[in-house]
Protein backbone atom coordinates (compact mmCIF):
# COMPACT_ATOMS: atom_id res chain seq x y z
CA UNK A 1 0.00 0.00 0.00
CA UNK A 2 1.25 2.95 -0.97
CA UNK A 3 1.96 6.21 1.44
CA UNK A 4 -0.34 9.25 0.16
CA UNK A 5 1.98 12.27 -1.13
CA UNK A 6 1.78 15.36 1.34
CA UNK A 7 2.01 18.53 -0.47
CA UNK A 8 5.17 20.75 0.71
CA UNK A 9 3.98 23.66 2.21
CA UNK A 10 6.71 26.68 2.54
CA UNK A 11 6.56 28.16 5.53
CA UNK A 12 7.76 32.31 6.23
CA UNK A 13 7.77 33.17 9.93
CA UNK A 14 7.68 36.64 10.63
CA UNK A 15 8.76 38.65 13.17
CA UNK A 16 8.35 42.28 14.84
CA UNK A 17 9.35 45.04 17.42
CA UNK A 18 7.65 48.02 17.90
CA UNK A 19 10.59 49.80 19.31
CA UNK A 20 14.79 49.36 19.08
CA UNK A 21 14.77 48.89 23.23
CA UNK A 22 16.51 45.17 23.81
CA UNK A 23 17.55 44.85 19.96
CA UNK A 24 21.13 44.62 20.23
CA UNK A 25 20.70 41.40 23.23
CA UNK A 26 22.40 38.67 21.70
CA UNK A 27 18.41 36.74 22.68
CA UNK A 28 15.93 39.79 21.81
CA UNK A 29 12.29 39.19 21.49
CA UNK A 30 12.79 38.92 17.43
CA UNK A 31 14.71 35.88 18.29
CA UNK A 32 11.62 34.33 20.97
CA UNK A 33 9.38 34.95 18.30
CA UNK A 34 11.10 32.75 15.83
CA UNK A 35 11.51 30.23 18.18
CA UNK A 36 8.24 29.45 18.90
CA UNK A 37 7.09 30.28 15.52
CA UNK A 38 10.02 27.74 14.31
CA UNK A 39 9.24 24.66 17.16
CA UNK A 40 5.58 25.38 15.57
CA UNK A 41 6.17 24.64 12.13
CA UNK A 42 8.61 21.99 13.06
CA UNK A 43 5.69 20.33 15.14
CA UNK A 44 3.63 20.11 11.65
CA UNK A 45 6.29 18.38 9.38
CA UNK A 46 4.19 15.35 9.08
CA UNK A 47 1.46 17.60 7.31
CA UNK A 48 4.26 19.07 4.82
CA UNK A 49 5.37 21.94 6.45
CA UNK A 50 9.11 23.23 5.86
CA UNK A 51 10.66 26.75 6.65
CA UNK A 52 11.99 28.95 3.75
CA UNK A 53 15.96 29.76 4.33
CA UNK A 54 14.54 33.72 3.89
CA UNK A 55 14.32 35.68 7.35
CA UNK A 56 11.70 38.46 7.37
CA UNK A 57 12.55 40.60 10.64
CA UNK A 58 10.82 43.99 11.05
CA UNK A 59 12.57 45.64 14.48
CA UNK A 60 11.84 48.94 15.67
CA UNK A 61 8.46 48.93 13.42
CA UNK A 62 5.53 50.01 13.74
CA UNK A 63 2.20 47.68 13.81
CA UNK A 64 -0.09 50.68 12.62
CA UNK A 65 1.51 50.94 8.98
CA UNK A 66 2.36 48.84 6.07
CA UNK A 67 5.79 50.82 5.82
CA UNK A 68 7.71 48.00 6.93
CA UNK A 69 11.24 46.57 4.84
CA UNK A 70 10.73 42.75 6.01
CA UNK A 71 6.96 42.83 5.54
CA UNK A 72 7.36 44.25 1.90
CA UNK A 73 10.12 41.54 1.05
CA UNK A 74 7.30 38.96 2.06
CA UNK A 75 4.95 40.42 0.29
CA UNK A 76 7.10 40.40 -2.39
CA UNK A 77 7.63 36.92 -2.48
CA UNK A 78 3.75 35.90 -1.84
CA UNK A 79 3.69 37.58 -5.38
CA UNK A 80 6.13 35.38 -7.01
CA UNK A 81 4.33 32.60 -5.38
CA UNK A 82 7.44 31.41 -3.28
CA UNK A 83 5.42 31.15 0.34
CA UNK A 84 2.22 29.20 1.14
CA UNK A 85 2.28 29.80 4.83
CA UNK A 86 2.73 33.01 7.17
CA UNK A 87 3.48 32.19 10.51
CA UNK A 88 3.49 34.65 13.49
CA UNK A 89 3.60 34.52 17.20
CA UNK A 90 0.78 37.11 17.46
CA UNK A 91 -1.99 38.22 14.85
CA UNK A 92 -0.70 41.88 16.18
CA UNK A 93 2.90 41.38 15.02
CA UNK A 94 1.35 41.64 11.29
CA UNK A 95 -0.38 44.54 11.60
CA UNK A 96 -2.49 46.51 14.68
CA UNK A 97 -4.57 48.05 11.99
CA UNK A 98 -8.17 46.83 10.73
CA UNK A 99 -7.76 48.53 7.30
CA UNK A 100 -4.33 47.51 6.81
CA UNK A 101 -4.87 43.79 7.81
CA UNK A 102 -7.87 43.47 5.05
CA UNK A 103 -5.37 44.74 2.48
CA UNK A 104 -2.73 41.51 3.72
CA UNK A 105 -5.63 39.16 3.65
CA UNK A 106 -6.92 40.14 0.41
CA UNK A 107 -3.54 39.19 -0.98
CA UNK A 108 -3.42 36.38 1.03
CA UNK A 109 -6.59 35.12 -0.69
CA UNK A 110 -5.64 35.92 -3.90
CA UNK A 111 -1.99 34.44 -3.65
CA UNK A 112 -4.03 31.24 -1.69
CA UNK A 113 -1.75 31.69 0.89
CA UNK A 114 -2.84 31.22 4.68
CA UNK A 115 -1.18 32.29 7.94
CA UNK A 116 -1.09 31.02 11.34
CA UNK A 117 -0.65 32.52 14.76
CA UNK A 118 1.31 30.28 17.20
CA UNK A 119 -0.87 31.48 20.35
CA UNK A 120 -4.08 32.00 18.74
CA UNK A 121 -5.64 29.22 17.27
CA UNK A 122 -8.71 29.86 14.98
CA UNK A 123 -10.00 28.89 11.37
CA UNK A 124 -10.44 31.47 9.29
CA UNK A 125 -12.19 29.22 7.05
CA UNK A 126 -15.77 29.38 8.77
CA UNK A 127 -18.00 32.70 9.80
CA UNK A 128 -16.95 32.19 13.86
CA UNK A 129 -13.20 32.20 12.92
CA UNK A 130 -13.69 35.46 10.73
CA UNK A 131 -15.74 36.76 13.45
CA UNK A 132 -12.83 35.62 16.09
CA UNK A 133 -9.95 37.59 14.12
CA UNK A 134 -12.14 40.62 14.07
CA UNK A 135 -12.74 41.01 17.38
CA UNK A 136 -8.93 40.54 18.54
CA UNK A 137 -7.23 43.07 15.16
CA UNK A 138 -10.46 45.24 17.02
CA UNK A 139 -8.42 45.04 20.48
CA UNK A 140 -5.20 44.82 18.56
CA UNK A 141 -6.10 48.20 17.16
CA UNK A 142 -7.56 49.90 20.46
CA UNK A 143 -4.43 49.02 22.55
CA UNK A 144 -2.76 51.01 19.56
CA UNK A 145 -3.96 54.03 20.06
CA UNK A 146 -4.29 54.02 24.08
CA UNK A 147 -0.57 53.47 23.51
CA UNK A 148 -0.57 56.38 21.83
CA UNK A 149 -2.49 58.64 23.35
CA UNK A 150 -0.64 57.58 26.85
CA UNK A 151 2.83 58.45 24.68
CA UNK A 152 1.30 62.20 24.01
CA UNK A 153 -0.02 62.19 27.17
CA UNK A 154 3.15 61.73 28.58
CA UNK A 155 5.13 63.88 26.30
CA UNK A 156 2.78 67.35 26.55
CA UNK A 157 3.21 66.87 30.52
CA UNK A 158 7.12 66.22 29.76
CA UNK A 159 6.96 69.98 27.43
CA UNK A 160 4.88 72.08 30.54
CA UNK A 161 8.02 71.11 32.73
CA UNK A 162 10.64 72.19 30.03
CA UNK A 163 12.05 69.17 29.32
CA UNK A 164 13.65 68.54 25.65
CA UNK A 165 11.56 65.65 24.08
CA UNK A 166 13.46 64.99 21.03
CA UNK A 167 13.93 66.08 17.70
CA UNK A 168 16.00 68.02 15.54
CA UNK A 169 18.62 69.87 17.85
CA UNK A 170 18.55 73.09 17.11
CA UNK A 171 21.66 75.47 15.91
CA UNK A 172 23.29 76.37 19.28
CA UNK A 173 22.57 73.44 21.05
CA UNK A 174 23.75 69.79 22.03
CA UNK A 175 22.31 66.68 23.54
CA UNK A 176 23.47 65.40 27.18
CA UNK A 177 21.65 63.30 28.98
CA UNK A 178 18.61 64.23 27.46
CA UNK A 179 19.27 67.26 27.51
CA UNK A 180 20.18 70.59 25.91
CA UNK A 181 23.46 72.35 26.30
CA UNK A 182 24.63 75.43 24.98
CA UNK A 183 27.52 74.69 21.82
CA UNK A 184 29.23 77.91 22.14
CA UNK A 185 30.59 77.99 18.65
CA UNK A 186 27.35 77.60 16.90
CA UNK A 187 25.72 80.08 19.39
CA UNK A 188 27.70 82.52 18.65
CA UNK A 189 26.45 82.45 15.10
CA UNK A 190 22.76 82.40 16.69
CA UNK A 191 23.44 85.34 18.84
CA UNK A 192 24.83 86.93 15.57
CA UNK A 193 22.38 86.73 12.98
CA UNK A 194 19.61 87.89 15.84
CA UNK A 195 21.62 90.77 16.29
CA UNK A 196 22.62 91.56 12.71
CA UNK A 197 18.41 90.90 11.51
CA UNK A 198 17.82 94.02 14.42
CA UNK A 199 19.87 96.16 12.54
CA UNK A 200 19.32 95.23 9.00
CA UNK A 201 15.42 94.56 9.60
CA UNK A 202 15.06 92.27 6.38
CA UNK A 203 15.85 88.90 6.10
CA UNK A 204 16.17 89.23 2.42
CA UNK A 205 19.20 91.89 2.62
CA UNK A 206 20.66 89.31 5.92
CA UNK A 207 20.56 86.43 3.85
CA UNK A 208 22.09 87.49 0.97
CA UNK A 209 24.70 88.73 3.41
CA UNK A 210 25.08 85.75 5.18
CA UNK A 211 25.79 83.49 2.27
CA UNK A 212 28.43 86.12 0.68
CA UNK A 213 30.14 85.54 4.25
CA UNK A 214 30.27 81.72 3.55
CA UNK A 215 28.01 81.22 6.89
CA UNK A 216 26.50 77.58 6.72
CA UNK A 217 24.27 75.33 8.97
CA UNK A 218 25.09 72.55 10.71
CA UNK A 219 24.60 69.91 7.77
CA UNK A 220 26.71 72.34 5.53
CA UNK A 221 24.19 73.93 4.18
CA UNK A 222 24.25 78.23 2.88
CA UNK A 223 21.67 79.61 5.17
CA UNK A 224 18.37 80.89 3.23
CA UNK A 225 15.40 82.53 4.00
CA UNK A 226 13.28 79.59 5.28
CA UNK A 227 16.41 78.44 7.70
CA UNK A 228 16.54 82.45 9.31
CA UNK A 229 12.60 82.88 9.79
CA UNK A 230 12.75 79.29 11.59
CA UNK A 231 15.65 80.41 13.31
CA UNK A 232 14.46 83.76 14.55
CA UNK A 233 10.68 82.14 15.99
CA UNK A 234 12.29 79.59 17.82
CA UNK A 235 11.66 80.37 21.05
CA UNK A 236 14.11 77.39 22.60
CA UNK A 237 16.79 80.26 21.83
CA UNK A 238 14.65 82.38 24.72
CA UNK A 239 14.69 79.51 26.74
CA UNK A 240 11.48 78.38 26.29
CA UNK A 241 10.05 74.91 26.01
CA UNK A 242 6.71 74.89 22.95
CA UNK A 243 3.89 72.38 22.56
CA UNK A 244 1.10 72.55 20.16
CA UNK A 245 1.90 76.63 20.39
CA UNK A 246 2.16 77.23 24.14
CA UNK A 247 5.84 78.18 25.57
CA UNK A 248 6.42 77.02 28.58
CA UNK A 249 10.05 77.73 30.79
CA UNK A 250 12.64 75.28 29.34
CA UNK A 251 15.35 73.66 31.60
CA UNK A 252 17.65 74.41 29.00
CA UNK A 253 20.27 77.68 29.33
CA UNK A 254 18.47 80.79 26.87
CA UNK A 255 21.74 81.93 24.13
CA UNK A 256 19.46 85.26 23.01
CA UNK A 257 18.17 87.36 25.86
CA UNK A 258 14.64 88.82 26.12
CA UNK A 259 15.44 92.24 25.22
CA UNK A 260 17.08 91.31 21.67
CA UNK A 261 13.87 88.33 21.12
CA UNK A 262 11.29 91.15 21.61
CA UNK A 263 12.99 93.04 19.04
CA UNK A 264 13.23 90.62 16.97
CA UNK A 265 9.80 89.94 17.98
CA UNK A 266 8.80 93.27 16.91
CA UNK A 267 10.27 93.44 13.24
CA UNK A 268 8.84 90.34 12.48
CA UNK A 269 5.19 91.64 13.38
CA UNK A 270 5.48 94.18 10.35
CA UNK A 271 4.34 92.88 7.27
CA UNK A 272 7.01 92.34 4.33
CA UNK A 273 5.82 94.56 1.95
CA UNK A 274 6.64 96.99 4.89
CA UNK A 275 9.63 95.86 6.12
CA UNK A 276 10.88 96.08 2.25
CA UNK A 277 9.96 99.59 2.26
CA UNK A 278 11.87 100.73 5.67
CA UNK A 279 15.08 98.66 4.12
CA UNK A 280 14.18 100.07 0.85
CA UNK A 281 14.31 103.81 2.83
CA UNK A 282 17.50 103.07 4.33
CA UNK A 283 19.36 101.99 1.05
CA UNK A 284 18.54 105.97 -0.84
CA UNK A 285 18.74 105.63 -4.10
CA UNK A 286 22.34 106.94 -5.27
CA UNK A 287 20.68 109.46 -8.26
CA UNK A 288 17.81 110.94 -6.33
CA UNK A 289 17.50 114.78 -6.74
CA UNK A 290 21.03 114.21 -9.06
CA UNK A 291 19.53 113.05 -12.37
CA UNK A 292 16.70 114.61 -14.69
CA UNK A 293 15.24 113.78 -18.11
CA UNK A 294 15.53 115.92 -21.48
CA UNK A 295 12.84 117.87 -21.10
CA UNK A 296 14.72 119.18 -17.58
CA UNK A 297 12.03 117.30 -15.50
CA UNK A 298 13.61 115.41 -12.68
CA UNK A 299 13.32 111.52 -12.37
CA UNK A 300 12.43 109.71 -9.70
CA UNK A 301 13.30 106.20 -8.20
CA UNK A 302 10.79 103.89 -8.03
CA UNK A 303 10.88 100.22 -8.03
CA UNK A 304 8.82 97.02 -9.28
CA UNK A 305 8.23 93.27 -8.48
CA UNK A 306 7.79 90.76 -10.81
CA UNK A 307 8.37 86.88 -10.11
CA UNK A 308 9.89 87.34 -6.63
CA UNK A 309 12.84 90.21 -8.40
CA UNK A 310 12.66 93.78 -7.13
CA UNK A 311 13.66 95.94 -10.28
CA UNK A 312 14.49 99.40 -9.70
CA UNK A 313 13.90 102.50 -12.12
CA UNK A 314 13.94 106.30 -12.49
CA UNK A 315 11.14 107.55 -13.85
CA UNK A 316 10.47 110.88 -15.41
CA UNK A 317 8.41 113.59 -13.20
CA UNK A 318 6.94 114.78 -16.70
CA UNK A 319 5.77 111.16 -17.17
CA UNK A 320 4.35 110.87 -14.10
CA UNK A 321 2.09 114.18 -14.42
CA UNK A 322 1.00 114.06 -18.25
CA UNK A 323 1.53 110.80 -19.45
CA UNK A 324 4.27 108.56 -22.12
CA UNK A 325 4.05 110.80 -24.44
CA UNK A 326 5.61 113.81 -21.92
CA UNK A 327 8.80 112.43 -22.29
CA UNK A 328 11.36 111.06 -24.54
CA UNK A 329 12.81 108.87 -21.97
CA UNK A 330 9.96 107.52 -20.01
CA UNK A 331 12.00 105.73 -17.55
CA UNK A 332 16.13 103.78 -17.21
CA UNK A 333 16.86 101.31 -15.15
CA UNK A 334 18.35 102.02 -11.92
CA UNK A 335 20.81 99.49 -11.53
CA UNK A 336 22.17 100.34 -15.15
CA UNK A 337 22.23 104.34 -14.97
CA UNK A 338 24.13 104.21 -11.24
CA UNK A 339 27.06 101.55 -12.42
CA UNK A 340 27.72 104.33 -15.64
CA UNK A 341 27.60 107.09 -13.09
CA UNK A 342 29.50 104.95 -10.47
CA UNK A 343 32.06 103.69 -13.13
CA UNK A 344 32.67 107.32 -14.37
CA UNK A 345 33.39 108.20 -11.22
CA UNK A 346 35.88 105.76 -10.47
CA UNK A 347 37.73 106.06 -13.26
CA UNK A 348 38.28 110.18 -13.14
CA UNK A 349 39.24 110.27 -10.01
CA UNK A 350 42.89 109.49 -10.29
CA UNK A 351 43.15 111.59 -12.91
CA UNK A 352 46.06 114.46 -12.75
CA UNK A 353 43.67 117.18 -13.50
CA UNK A 354 41.20 115.84 -10.62
CA UNK A 355 43.54 115.51 -8.77
CA UNK A 356 45.30 118.88 -8.97
CA UNK A 357 42.45 120.49 -8.69
CA UNK A 358 41.52 117.96 -5.01
CA UNK A 359 44.75 119.20 -3.73
CA UNK A 360 44.45 122.97 -4.59
CA UNK A 361 40.81 122.75 -2.83
CA UNK A 362 41.80 121.01 0.45
CA UNK A 363 45.36 122.94 1.08
CA UNK A 364 43.06 126.28 1.44
CA UNK A 365 41.72 123.94 4.40
CA UNK A 366 44.66 121.92 5.19
CA UNK A 367 48.42 123.74 5.44
CA UNK A 368 51.41 121.84 4.64
CA UNK A 369 48.94 119.53 2.06
CA UNK A 370 50.85 117.99 -0.71
CA UNK A 371 49.84 117.00 -3.81
CA UNK A 372 51.40 113.41 -3.19
CA UNK A 373 48.99 112.89 -0.27
CA UNK A 374 46.22 113.49 -2.36
CA UNK A 375 47.18 111.17 -5.26
CA UNK A 376 47.58 108.56 -2.61
CA UNK A 377 44.02 109.42 -0.71
CA UNK A 378 41.95 109.17 -4.12
CA UNK A 379 43.83 106.11 -5.26
CA UNK A 380 42.81 104.31 -2.22
CA UNK A 381 39.02 105.38 -3.11
CA UNK A 382 38.00 102.81 -6.08
CA UNK A 383 39.05 99.44 -3.48
CA UNK A 384 37.39 101.19 -1.08
CA UNK A 385 34.36 101.66 -2.83
CA UNK A 386 32.16 98.17 -2.59
CA UNK A 387 33.46 97.76 0.72
CA UNK A 388 31.14 101.49 1.65
CA UNK A 389 27.52 101.05 3.17
CA UNK A 390 25.13 102.64 0.69
CA UNK A 391 24.21 105.58 2.75
CA UNK A 392 28.28 106.21 2.30
CA UNK A 393 27.81 105.90 -1.51
CA UNK A 394 24.99 108.05 -1.42
CA UNK A 395 26.80 110.84 0.17
CA UNK A 396 30.02 110.52 -1.75
CA UNK A 397 28.05 110.56 -5.10
CA UNK A 398 26.06 113.80 -4.42
CA UNK A 399 29.40 115.42 -3.03
CA UNK A 400 30.93 115.01 -6.83
CA UNK A 401 28.03 114.63 -8.68
CA UNK A 402 26.16 118.17 -9.24
CA UNK A 403 23.82 117.28 -12.24
CA UNK A 404 23.21 113.68 -14.35
CA UNK A 405 20.94 114.46 -18.07
CA UNK A 406 19.95 111.65 -19.64
CA UNK A 407 18.99 112.03 -23.04
CA UNK A 408 17.97 109.11 -25.90
CA UNK A 409 21.73 109.96 -27.12
CA UNK A 410 23.59 109.20 -23.94
CA UNK A 411 24.31 110.24 -20.23
CA UNK A 412 25.96 113.59 -19.27
CA UNK A 413 27.75 114.14 -16.16
CA UNK A 414 28.69 117.54 -14.39
CA UNK A 415 30.96 117.56 -11.80
CA UNK A 416 30.45 119.58 -8.45
CA UNK A 417 33.87 121.28 -7.66
CA UNK A 418 33.73 122.33 -4.69
CA UNK A 419 33.07 118.78 -3.13
CA UNK A 420 36.92 117.65 -4.43
CA UNK A 421 38.23 119.22 -0.87
CA UNK A 422 35.35 117.07 1.22
CA UNK A 423 36.00 114.17 -0.89
CA UNK A 424 39.45 114.06 0.37
CA UNK A 425 38.42 114.20 3.76
CA UNK A 426 35.98 111.39 3.36
CA UNK A 427 38.22 109.14 1.33
CA UNK A 428 41.20 109.56 3.99
CA UNK A 429 38.82 109.10 6.77
CA UNK A 430 37.44 105.73 5.18
CA UNK A 431 41.26 104.62 4.23
CA UNK A 432 41.84 105.44 8.26
CA UNK A 433 38.93 103.27 9.71
CA UNK A 434 39.86 100.64 7.13
CA UNK A 435 43.66 100.35 8.11
CA UNK A 436 42.84 100.46 11.80
CA UNK A 437 40.07 98.02 11.63
CA UNK A 438 41.90 95.78 9.82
Amino acid sequence: MKKPVVRKLRCAVYTRKSSEEGLDMEFNSLDAQRESCEAYVASQKAEGWVLVNDRYDDGDFSGGNLERPALKRLLADIEEGLVDVIVVYKIDRLSRSLMDFAKLVEVFDRKGVTFVSVTQSFNTTTSMGRLTLNVLLSFAQFEREVIGERIRDKFAASRKKGMWMGGVVPLGYRIENRKLLIHEPEAATVRMIFERFVKVGSATVLTRDLVKEGVRTRRGRLVDKGFLYKLLNNRVYVGEAVHKGTSYPGEHEAIVDRTLWDKVRSILQESPRTRAAHTRAQTPALLKGLIFGPTGCAMSPTHTKRHGRLYRYYVSQAVLKHGPEACPVRRVSAAEIESAVVGQLRSILCTPEIVVGTWQAAREQIDGLTEAEVRDALEQFDPLWDELFPAEQARIVKLLVDRVDVSADGVDIKLRVDGLAILYHEVAGIGARARNAA
